[in-house]
């Protein structure tokens, strides 16, 4: 019997990735924070969210014992978290300063790996977090990255479509060129290595916007020379698939696709056990337990499924599996009695009603003295509320300021136009304008980013021809109008 058991519902924009450690489950998102879960009971932690990214975070990792996170955003940093305390143990930054959309720690957790929208790698040293050597293609975006089980090589794919098998050296030992048509999405190694006489084979699977999921042989002979083989080619999905992975003992295929469905295979026979349906939107991430038969699957409905694989891959025959009443958690707070949808525009009543309703009571009567409004409890600080709201206890102070991450959070509505959201902070847009690429932005996000980026474009990578910035008078005018009736 497999069945769902568990929905989270706490991320306020599309599900990048999901990642197991023993104990834990981490998400991550475009609302720019991290979750972390216990997988005992699927109760989120108490150091949960981490929100140490300034942009949309596109995939998280655990080390190989759990004790830390990695995870990577479009802000040009890999972020390394303790998963004792939640607390940032380092910040990586990536050499070029582009956008980062893959990370992958080595199974042996000595090595991390980050490839970025400009088509570089970084390869760091992951006890001591220093860079040891850069590499990569130019012109390309890199998606998609797994290390070999053995951890001395890792695979990279592209939106070109390539799957590149790289050494810790950055020597590239194999090239398999337009693996998938339209581009790579995912890919990862199964966790076994079969090795006999001359040759030592790895298997890897890929999925892309082909719409389809392959599995590979990736054959060493002791030459050191390398070929790759196509060994199956699944099609069961009828849209991209943008996720896949593989069960901690390999005898599981899982992936995820645009047309909203997980499928689960027998991966050594290549045939479909399982079709799982309850995601609105696509599915863009799935990952199996490595302790218990349990997998997770994301998706842009901004939600985390729960599964439960009883029976392992016994087969029967790709049967879609009926929706199941499943647990909730996070399912968020209707902002009682305050219907504007931006914080910014609550009155200091509105700040006081918050408070007494997220049990912040103690602080109303010293926020009502210092005349605090949405739009200072927005910008409140760890050394605001030390130094100019002398609010002594550090527990309190981290409490507000959580509450204060989430609000920020809560605050974009969920049936907002997506064209209202700037396609960098994913809020919605108070002063928005049009950049050479033709998208609209709102100004300060666009500029910092012309700034720090080299002049590429957020949304293509391409170099932007110009910083001419145009004001979007309609776009402004079209939400106002959405605010005020909302």
């Amino acid at each position: 019997m497999t069945s769902l058991i568990c929905t989270l519902q706490n991320h306020r924009d599309d599900v990048n990735w999901c990642a197991f450690s023993g104990k834990l489950l981490a998400t991550c998102s475009g609302d720019k924070t991290v979750r972390i879960y216990n997988t005992s009971d699927f109760s989120e932690m108490p150091f949960s969210p981490l929100s140490g990214h300034g942009y949309s975070v596109h995939c998280c990792c655990f080390s190989a014992c759990g004790q830390f996170l990695a995870s990577c955003s479009t802000d040009a940093t890999t972020v390394v978290w303790s998963m004792a305390t939640g607390e940032i143990e380092s910040v990586l930054e990536h050499p070029g300063r582009s956008p980062v959309r893959i990370c992958a720690v080595s199974p042996d957790s000595a090595h991390l790996v980050s490839g970025a929208s400009d088509g570089t790698l970084a390869l760091w040293d992951f006890p001591s977090k220093q860079l040891c050597r850069t590499g990569g293609v130019n012109d390309i975006t890199v998606v998609a990255c797994s290390f070999s089980p053995c951890s001395q090589m890792f695979m990279t794919g592209s939106t070109y479509g390539d799957l590149r098998l790289w050494d810790l050296n950055m020597n590239q030992l194999h090239a398999e060129k337009n693996a998938h048509d339209l581009g790579v999405t995912c890919c990862t190694f199964a966790p076994s290595i079969h090795s006999g006489g001359q040759i030592v084979r790895f298997c890897l699977a890929s999925c892309g916007q082909d719409t389809l999921l392959k599995i590979w042989a990736i054959t060493k002979f002791s030459s050191d020379a390398y070929k790759m083989q196509l060994l199956h080619t699944l099609t069961g999905q009828s849209a991209p698939v943008l996720s896949c992975a593989y069960s901690s003992d390999g005898l599981l295929l899982a992936s995820g696709s645009v047309d909203k469905t997980v499928m689960i295979y027998d991966a050594k026979n290549a045939v479909l056990l399982y079709t799982l349906n309850k995601h609105e939107r696509y599915v863009t991430a799935c990952a199996f337990s490595p302790t218990s038969p349990l997998i997770a699957t994301g998706s842009m409905d901004k939600t985390v499924s729960i599964w439960r694989l009883e029976d392992g891959c016994s087969g029967h025959g790709g049967k879609s599996l009926p929706e199941e009443p499943a647990l909730t958690s996070g399912e968020g707070r209707t902002l009682a009695g305050r219907s504007k949808l931006l914080v910014s525009d609550w009155s200091e009543e509105d700040v006081s009603e918050w408070l007494a309703e997220e049990g912040l009571r103690a602080l109303v009567d010293k926020f009502r003295a210092n005349n605090i409004d949405g739009t200072e409890l927005l910008s409140l600080t760890k050394e605001t509320l030390a130094s100019e709201l002398h609010i002594e206890s550090v527990g309190l102070r981290s409490k507000l300021l959580r509450k204060v991450e989430e609000l920020k959070s809560d605050s974009v509505c969920s049936d907002i136009p997506d064209e209202f959201l700037c396609p960098i902070t994913r809020e919605p847009m108070k002063d928005p304008v049009i950049a050479a690429d033709g998208y609209s932005y709102e100004r300060d996000a666009i500029e910092s980013w012309i700034h720090t980026k080299n002049r590429s474009s957020p949304m293509t990578n391409l170099p932007l021809l110009t910083t001419l910035l145009t004001p979007n008078y309609t776009l402004k005018m079209a939400i106002g109008r959405w605010k005020t009736s909302h």
